[in-house]
């Protein structure tokens, strides 16, 4: 079998398309490389979609961080302590049994039983956490000139906050985010480790490396593929976030822009 026959066949195989049974043994690079870039299509979607709706929760948490309202701000508190105070990996955990709880008593909620939708969910609520107090300190550095400015305009209200407050909450807040995106798309490995399970072995990234290296006994061939891969993809995130990261700067000085640089973040 060419290796281009080998991707017709394992390329969308983490989405059902194409062979279902997996290589059994003499493994190629072509097959490794395959089979791991299907599956990292789940970790591309589970964290563009946890980051994109995860975003708007963010704002809206740390809006009620910030509140006057003791309604607002004690709700909005407690979120980011729960999320942001306890391992991502024992969320999931709790996630799936309260998942099938509520399943047994309302059969609305099995697809939350599966990884596609419930590990969601944890992302979703996980991200939303840390990006709601990256935007909470945000919202706590915008300099009062410019909210007096706003309000010498005449602005107030929602008008004050979209065209005064978010934008700057969200330029001074862009390159934490940026490192807050790049470790979700990272965390999402952990589905694997979950107890959500993969719909008829339609697993992500890594469940096909350590199916590889289970198999051959040899993980120092899928596990750097598998690396190298989100090496790829965090220099698109990177890329991606920089664009925005000038858009929202355009208005300031050349001298006064602030370039996007990203550090490695050993620990959490």
């Amino acid at each position: 079998m060419s290796c281009w026959e080998t991707i017709i066949d394992y390329g969308l195989r983490s989405q059902g398309i194409g062979e279902r049974l997996l290589p059994r043994s003499d493994f190629t690079l072509c097959q490794q490389f395959t089979l791991i870039g299907s599956g990292m299509i789940w970790n591309i979607y589970f964290g563009i979609v946890a980051l994109c709706t995860g975003f708007f929760l963010a704002t809206a948490v740390a809006l009620g961080k910030a509140s006057h309202s003791v309604y607002l701000r004690k709700p909005a508190e407690w979120f980011i302590f729960v999320f942001r105070g306890s391992p991502l990996f024992i969320q999931f955990f709790f996630a799936y049994f309260l998942f099938l709880s509520l399943k047994s008593q309302f059969p609305i909620f099995s697809p939350l039983t599966s990884a596609w939708a419930g590990a969601l969910v944890v992302l979703f609520l996980n991200t939303a956490a840390y990006s709601g107090e990256i935007f909470y300190g945000a919202l706590l550095s915008i300099p009062k000139g410019e909210i007096e400015a706003a309000d010498a305009y005449g602005l107030s209200g929602w008008a004050r906050f979209r065209r005064v407050i978010w934008p700057t909450m969200l330029r001074l807040a862009w390159p934490a985010y940026t490192n807050e995106a790049i470790f979700l798309f990272h965390a999402t490995t952990l589905v694997f480790f979950s107890g959500f399970p993969a719909f008829q072995q339609r697993g992500d990234a890594l469940y096909y490396a350590n199916y590889f290296a289970d198999k051959s006994f040899n993980p120092f061939i899928p596990y750097p593929i598998l690396a190298g891969y989100f090496i790829v993809l965090t220099l698109i995130v990177i890329g991606l976030f920089g664009l925005v990261n000038t858009r929202l700067n355009r208005h300031l000085p050349q001298a006064r822009r602030k370039k996007l640089r990203i550090r490695p973040q050993i620990l959490r």
